[in-house]
């Protein structure tokens, strides 16, 4: 484990896999605690699929895992952007390729409007996202509000008022919540989108995604039966290609 210090934050992460490999920036799932750890419990984990071929960044995001930062009621999806090119810039990297997991996938569409000249490709797998209706929106505000009762020992200062800005911030927007279908449909990066298929992670926000961006490769099925077999041989492909 490593870390550094961006701002008023301290950023903990690994490195693994070769030195010399193309390095790809992982973002893991697990909603606002999303940290590297947790891509050991997922059907398909890049720490073990990858770690051969690759140069694995595997990042904590502020406030979870290993990491830690004050909170403030501007903070929001460009706040932990700007971690994540910040940690590139520390490790001198130019150009790299990126795959989240959840809450991974606006963070990497937040990534490729700002820096698209940073990134090869880019691999969603079941992206969270606002059901058209918005009928899953109260599933993420009660996410973000069990995150805040685990933060009391280490942000006790914070008050409400702050806490509810910032999952305002996070929360209050629409399909992929960095991106609207018109943004998706502008970004050029190569992507690989694996289908979500549940109440975080809807099959609208995946196929809508698939349906607009210019550049795209969509599979349906993946982390079930025989298709999590061939799925790792598919990304480790992608990533080839690009």
């Amino acid at each position: 484990m490593a870390e550094f210090t961006h701002g008023d934050a301290t950023i903990a992460y690994d490195l693994e896999g070769p030195a010399d490999g193309m390095p790809v920036l992982l973002i893991a799932p697990g909603g606002m605690r999303s940290a590297n750890a947790i891509w050991n419990d997922m059907p398909f984990n890049p720490r073990t699929e990858l770690a051969d071929t690759y140069r694995l960044i595997g990042m904590d995001q502020r406030n979870a895992g290993r990491s830690y930062a004050p909170v403030s009621p501007d903070d929001g999806w460009a706040t932990m952007r700007d971690d994540q090119l910040a940690l590139l810039d520390h490790l001198e990297i130019d150009r790299c390729h990126v795959l989240g997991m959840c809450i991974g996938g606006p963070y990497i569409a937040g990534l490729l409007r700002a820096a698209p000249d940073r990134f090869a490709s880019a691999v969603m797998l079941q992206p969270v996202g606002i059901e058209p209706d918005g009928s899953n929106r109260q599933a993420f505000y009660e996410m973000f509000d069990a995150w805040v009762d685990q933060k009391a020992e280490t942000h006790g200062d914070v008050d409400r008022a702050t806490w509810e800005s910032f999952r305002s911030n996070m929360w209050d927007g629409e399909f992929l919540l960095t991106a609207s279908p018109g943004d998706v449909a502008e970004i050029d990066t190569p992507l690989l989108v694996a289908m979500g298929n549940d109440l975080y992670h809807p099959q609208s926000t995946s196929r809508t995604i698939a349906d607009v961006a210019p550049n795209v490769t969509f599979v349906e099925t993946w982390k079930e039966g025989d298709a999590l077999a061939t799925f790792p041989p598919k990304v480790r492909e992608y990533l080839a290609a690009h």
